[in-house]
Formats: structure tokens, sequence, C-alpha cells
């Protein structure tokens, strides 16, 4: 009996010092932790991540969780890192397609104060200042319908449009601008099948790529149609002095410009609202370089 007991109290004095070593170790693996914790709170651009050396697995499940924290908090750091060094480009390229129109309106208008100048220079001085506030008109337009892209009030109305009919009364809208630059163009002829789409948005579209023709075509733009089972993509060609095919992925990048010495259109931001108004109708939107040939396509769902 008394050997029964005590083998009583050696097992629980065994079990004791195995619990309040259980519990220092957890104690210690905590302030470990809590260490962790610190420095990478203090060193936030290292990889550091908190880590245990206890097998409890409610302990490794709660640093667990607190890694992933702190992975999502790094990946959304690095979201607004990224978004500011955007929006600085940004403010860049406003800066650069306000400046170089408004330098010209402001050069112009000082020389029309000269009473020496004669009547046809006036003339042709005011037609240029009237282009270029023609041109500041576009790029702010370009910036209100990025704004509104995103906007939860822009709400898009998918109705049956005829995408041949939109291209041929938009590129009218440019013949002036296509005979200014010597572009000859293109286009198929025949029917199309009818496409769901938001008539505004469908305009922007093609505005925006015909535009981006304008600024870097150089001695043509052609214009066809392919049609799918459920898709109706609409192909733009032109030819270019020189691209580089590694860029296409950034082609559809708001800050994105193929040539950055180009004054005038805005190109990131044009063929950007292009990608998204394309998105957002169920679309998509590609680029493509082949030859000395910039291959610009999008596509809209067939009306059923």
């Amino acid at each position: 009996m008394k050997v029964s007991s005590w083998w009583i109290i050696m097992m629980l004095i065994f079990l004791l010092i195995v619990a309040v070593s259980m519990l220092l170790l957890f104690h210690w693996d905590v302030k470990r932790m809590t260490k962790q914790l610190e420095r990478i709170s203090q060193n936030f651009g290292t990889n550091e991540l908190v880590r245990t050396n206890t097998h409890n697995k409610n302990l490794a499940r709660f640093a667990a969780k607190i890694n992933q924290l702190i992975q999502l908090f790094k990946q959304n750091q690095q979201s607004v890192e990224r978004r500011e060094m955007e929006l600085k480009q940004e403010i860049t390229n406003i800066s650069h397609d306000l400046r170089t129109p408004l330098t010209s309106i402001k050069g112009f208008s000082e020389l029309l104060t000269d009473p020496s100048i004669s009547e046809t220079d006036r003339k042709e001085f005011l037609d240029i200042i009237q282009k270029k506030i023609d041109n500041l008109t576009m790029i702010v337009d370009l910036f209100y319908e990025l704004s509104q892209l995103d906007s939860s009030d822009k709400k898009l109305t998918m109705e049956k449009q005829f995408l041949d009919q939109i291209v041929v009364e938009t590129m009218l809208m440019f013949y002036e601008d296509f005979e200014k630059e010597q572009l000859e163009v293109k286009m198929d002829e025949g029917t199309v099948p009818a496409v769901l789409a938001d008539n505004k948005a469908t305009v922007r579209i093609v505005i925006n790529i015909i535009q981006n023709a304008l600024t870097y075509a150089k001695s043509y733009l052609k214009i066809s149609f392919v049609e799918e089972d459920e898709y109706i993509w609409l192909k733009a060609v032109n030819d270019v002095e020189k691209i580089n095919a590694t860029k296409l992925q950034q082609i559809f990048n708001r800050t994105f410009r193929l040539d950055s010495s180009r004054t005038g259109t805005h190109l990131g931001l044009g063929l950007h609202i292009v990608h998204q108004l394309v998105n957002k109708q169920g679309g998509k939107a590609v680029a493509n370089v082949h030859e000395n040939e910039f291959i610009i396509e999008v596509s809209f769902r067939k009306w059923d």
C-alpha cells in the first residue's frame, strides 16, 4: 500500500514537472514570438516571419495566422507604394500633356498682340490656338472619363449595337485628320452581326483607337472584323516606325507611353480606357506587334 502511494506521488511529481516545463516553454516561446513581432514592426521591409519552436498546435496555428496578416499587410503596403509611384508618374504625364499646348497657346497669343503681323499670319495663329484648345479639351475629357470608370454611379446600358456602323461614323469624324496626316484608311466591307454593347462606351473605344493610330501610324490604318461563335473582334492595324515588343504587356497601363518624346494625346491613358471599357462590357483587349505593324484587337459579345 505504501509502495503504491509512493508511486502515485512520484507520478504526480513527474506530471507536475512536465506541466511546469511545458508552461515555461510555452511562456518562453510566446515571449520569443513577441520579440520577433517587435523586430518585424521596426524593420518591416524585411521578409522575416514569426516562428515558433513548440509543438503546440494552437500556438503554431496562431503564429500561422499572424504570418498571414503580416504577408497581407506587406502586399497592401506594396500595392500602396506602387500606386503612389503610378500617381507620381501620372502627375508628370498630366503636367507634360497640359504644359505643351498651354505653352503654344501662350506663345501664339502673345504674337497676336503684335500690330505688325499680317491678317494671314493672324488667321494662321488663331487656327493653331484653336487646335491646341481642342487638344486640351480632348485631354481633359479623357481624364474625366477615367475618373468615371470606377464610379459606382457610372452604369453601362447594354443594348443592340451595329459595330461596323459605329466605326464608319466615328472615322468620318476624323476625315480631315486622316487627310492632314496623309494616312491611307482601309476598312472591311460587308455586314457584321450586331453586338451587345453600350453605345457611348463603344464610340469612346473606337475614338481612342483612331487617335492612337493618328499619333503613331506612318502611312496607313486598316480596320477589319473577325466573327467568332460568341464574339465579334474589331481589329485595327497601323504601321509604325519602331516599337519594342517587350513593352506590349504595359501597353494598357494608364501611365505607359509608347514614345515618351511624343506630345499630344496621352497614349497610356487612351488605351487604358479602351481596356477598361472593353472589360466592363465582357470583352477582351489585346495588343500585338508583327514586323513593323502595331495591332490592337478588342472583342464584343454578339447580340443574341
